[in-house]
């Protein structure tokens, strides 16, 4: 690959972030982060798992520190809610509350089903092909950052 390729492959990826800056607004106080962990407890729940920060933090790819802040967060405004597993006290819960899950249905329905109508132009194979493409480059570029971190 070129480096005219690799420098094109950067600049769609810092479209991509900016693609994300221009979704709708959210309510005051909201994050976009929200959405991506309300969006992921309930599919980890709907896979019968009790949800808890590892699973996040796993399932998300992001660290342990930063998940239990924005799970804290979350809890805070009401979104989330944390129950004590009841056979081991140190093991912590995490389900989505109705208004984290009225919020998730909401942002789901209000730009998710207006949007899909807009992207028609993009057959399945393609945003199949990019989220293939993107999950690779991201996996070789941890590698390599952790290589040079060592």
């Amino acid at each position: 690959m070129t480096s005219e390729k690799i420098k094109r492959m950067l600049d769609a990826c810092y479209q991509a972030k900016r693609i994300r800056d221009l979704l709708p607004p959210l309510p005051e106080g909201v994050m976009p982060s929200y959405i991506q962990y309300l969006e992921k407890i309930q599919a980890l729940e709907k896979q019968g798992i009790r949800v808890k920060v590892s699973d996040i933090s796993a399932a998300m790819s992001l660290p342990r520190p930063g998940v239990t802040r924005t799970v804290k967060e979350m809890e805070k405004k009401g979104y989330l809610k944390k129950l004590a597993s009841p056979d081991d006290g140190r093991v912590t819960y995490i389900s989505v509350t109705e208004a984290g899950k009225a919020l998730s249905r909401e942002y789901d329905e209000l730009y998710f089903g207006t949007l899909s109508r807009e992207l028609s132009g993009i057959s399945e194979e393609e945003a199949d092909c990019m989220i293939e493409t993107i999950g690779k480059f991201y996996e070789i570029m941890c590698e390599r950052r952790s290589r040079y971190d060592k």
